[in-house]
């Protein structure tokens, strides 16, 4: 089940030549795929681009018409390594994942695949999201499409743009026997906009042709001689007629006022923030019109030395917006114009930090220095100093008559910095999460038994390592928590590691090179495979384990069944996580335990965002039409709670929170629920876990109630008013 549904948005994908496509960037790529006359789609899910795999899923009607095959990948590697197929054929594939983690998990695919070289087109769609919003390690891809010799599109962040680059990225890919990188970043992905729309196509060579009439090229496998020859092939084959290519479609793009001397060089990604801080400086108009001269490299590898060169000719300076670190297109426009004997002064870090995301007032404050150092702009007037009035020995303000004796009488002060002045959103799990008694679960045994090395890895579960459980000693890659904790396989201590991994790190790699892996080494750590039915971080796609029926994917397949399978022999299946007790005590025993060999526990309930979007459209069905719903709910009765907060401490949840005790002789403030609260009943059970905490009550929320439902409301009411009149008739009498 989907973070969200493209039912309706696919038809879209359906409109023919000359009609105008409205709607967001991961909607017109899969368009552009299917003008493209693609054969074959494949890919893992990841941001920015986990909605492309929605898309296709819900697309599937459509792409079976036009004879199109869709897999959700195993792994990035199973994606990029099903581009094997371009590589005998001339057929048309495109794969999609997360970079910059997606290319690493495929890069031993992807390497080969560069090497041997393609027949039919080969695109590799890769969501860019570096910078502040990034989930991963700050790194790009540009790095390997240069090892590889990838060629890397990387599109003005407009639908046209976006559109034509795919289609540009096929043929690029055919003319140069070179798989073709399509960088798109957050905002090109998630951008709306329109375009004028062509036919679909359907493949010119088909699968079933490819099936019957195989071909074999062994100048095309990476096996000695051959791939001796492949990078000859590269540098004196497919390099010169990527670059013709390139020249002769005009990817590359100029822009502004050619009498300038100076000017801008930016991929096509940060063309909308450079144009954006122009128009700040009055440099350019809303409609993109530049005073300064630009050029726009829609294709960040290879450089065009010819339009290096052309653009640079006769300018005193160039500027190179190039975000992140080792500026490799600064340093290759540095190679190609000492080659060239050029005379243009060449700036880019000097102006423009050395590392992090270009956005809109970076690029503005890099291009306005740039632009005063060569005497474009009047330099800004000095910044006047923040003022605070003085406090004088007595501590009374000083009083002024007016603005200029108000500045003679202050002194500056610095604001301080961010952090000091804004406080930290970490982030955390969400409400209701079946994750977080898991930890809370952990806590309570780390009481117990003391702290352990806890190996973490990529998933929701991550989170864990914040407040308020403060758990996991590293990460090293999605699905590889067992073997980040390899090393730690030790006779030498009484104490195990912890591992975890999630359902989707389970099938993505962990089954082979953690489980396995541990069985095969005789590991006596533990392992704790989070089961919520679904790759819950990445949009709640459905996997291998999911319970959901998927009419066009094979799903229900257990993992204790694999974990089994490998050998694994110690293994506890907790079905629900919620249960504290249950996942206390298979904690505590897992840590134990005289048995020898991995111990894998599996903590199964589901993720409750995907619960509750399921859900609550049956609510609202079923209360619309008169059904008797019975919703639950936990509150916290104030007389009762003694302030001691271990049920935050333990939980974290977002619904739990503080407000004043009502008792005037007690000053802690009390527990509190808040309305956003789904009812998983965590709160209460580590309250009784911890401290035996009487305080929290769980109520029914009854809508259309039933007769017997309001006479046993107005019995209760009744019971519990006599209690009350009783109390309060004892509590007047000793009054007296």
């Amino acid at each position: 089940m989907a973070e969200r549904s493209f039912v309706e948005e696919v038809k879209k994908l359906r409109l023919g030549d000359g009609e105008v496509f409205s709607g967001e960037g991961i909607l017109a790529v899969t368009k552009a795929l299917l003008e493209s006359g693609v054969s074959y789609v494949a890919g893992y899910q990841g941001a920015p681009i986990s909605h492309l795999m929605d898309v296709l899923a819900d697309a599937q009607d459509i792409l079976t018409d036009y004879g199109i095959r869709f897999e959700n990948s195993a792994s990035e590697a199973t994606a990029a390594a099903s581009l094997a197929a371009s590589v005998n054929y001339p057929l048309r594939g495109a794969v999609t994942f997360k970079a910059t983690v997606g290319t690493n998990v495929a890069s031993d695919a992807l390497a080969n695949l560069a090497s041997g070289g393609v027949k039919g087109g080969a695109l590799i769609i890769v969501g860019e999201d570096y910078g502040e919003g990034s989930s991963i390690m700050q790194e790009r891809s540009h790095a390997f499409a240069m090892k590889s010799q990838i060629w890397m599109l990387d599109p003005r962040p407009n639908l046209p743009c976006i559109v034509q680059a795919v289609k540009d990225g096929f043929d690029l890919s055919e003319a140069s026997n070179t798989p073709v990188m399509l960088q798109l970043r957050i905002r090109a992905c998630h951008v709306h906009g329109q375009f004028v729309a062509s036919d679909n196509k359907r493949a010119k060579f088909s699968l079933k042709e490819a099936m019957e009439q195989p071909e074999r090229d062994i100048d095309r496998i990476v096996l000695p001689p051959a791939s001796f020859l492949h990078e000859k092939e590269k540098i004196e084959q497919r390099w010169p007629a990527a670059i013709r290519f390139i020249e002769e479609r005009q990817l590359n793009e100029f822009f502004g006022d050619d009498n300038e001397d100076i000017g801008l060089i930016v991929q096509g990604g940060g063309y909308n923030s450079v144009i954006r801080a122009l128009e700040h400086l009055g440099l350019a108009d809303v409609f993109g019109e530049s005073k300064i001269p630009l050029y726009v490299m829609n294709v960040a590898y290879p450089l065009i030395d010819s339009e290096l060169i052309k653009f640079c000719e006769g300018k005193r300076a160039v500027l190179v917006l190039e975000e992140g670190q080792p500026n490799f297109v600064e340093q290759n426009i540095t190679a190609i114009l000492n080659r060239h004997k050029c005379q243009t002064e060449l700036h880019g870090k000097d102006f423009l930090p050395m590392a992090g995301e270009y956005n809109t007032q970076t690029m503005l404050k890099g291009i306005r220095a740039f632009l005063e150092h060569y005497g474009r702009i009047e330099p800004l007037p000095a910044p006047k100093p923040t003022v605070v009035p003085r406090v004088e020995d007595n501590k009374r303000k000083v009083e002024v008559s007016d603005l200029s004796q108000a500045v003679e009488a202050a002194e500056v002060k610095p604001m301080g910095s961010l952090d000091e002045n804004v406080h930290a959103r970490p982030p955390g799990f969400c409400t209701g999460c079946p994750e977080r008694p898991i930890f809370t679960a952990m806590k309570l045994v780390e009481r117990e038994l003391g702290e352990h090395h806890v190996s973490a890895d990529i998933g929701c579960h991550l989170f864990s390592i914040l407040p308020p459980f403060n758990l996991g000693n590293t990460t090293m890659g999605y699905g590889l928590g067992g073997a980040g904790a390899a090393a730690l396989n030790t006779d030498q201590s009484e104490k195990r590691a912890i591992s975890i991994m999630g359902d989707g790190g389970f099938w993505h790699n962990g089954l082979t090179s953690g489980i396995a892996n541990a069985v095969f080494n005789q590991s006596d750590n533990l392992t704790i495979v989070v089961d919520n039915s679904y790759t819950a971080a990445t949009g709640g796609q459905d996997i291998l384990s999911s319970k959901a029926q998927n009419p066009t994917r094979s799903t229900g397949h257990l993992i204790e069944k694999a974990a089994r399978g490998v050998g694994v022999k110690w293994l506890r299946t907790i079905k629900r996580t919620y249960d504290l007790k249950a996942m206390t005590e298979s904690l505590r025993e897992a840590l134990t335990t005289k048995t020898k060999g991995p111990k894998v526990i599996i903590a199964q309930s589901e993720c409750m965002l995907n619960r509750q979007r399921r859900e609550r459209g049956q609510v609202r069905k079923a209360i619309a039409a008169g059904e008797r719903v019975v919703r639950e709910r936990f509150g916290v009765d104030p007389d009762t709670c003694t302030g001691d907060h271990s049920c935050i401490r333990l939980s974290g949840c977002p619904s739990l929170s503080i407000r004043p005790n009502p008792d005037a002789l007690r000053t802690d403030p009390v527990a509190t629920v808040m309305n956003s609260c789904v009812g998983c009943g965590l709160c209460g059970e580590v309250s009784h876990a911890a401290i035996l905490c009487p305080s929290f009550y769980r109520a029914q929320i009854i809508s259309n109630p039933t007769g017997m439902d309001k006479f046993r409301e107005k019995l209760r009411r009744g019971i519990i008013g006599w209690f009350q009149r009783r109390s309060a008739a004892k509590r007047e009498q000793y009054a007296f």
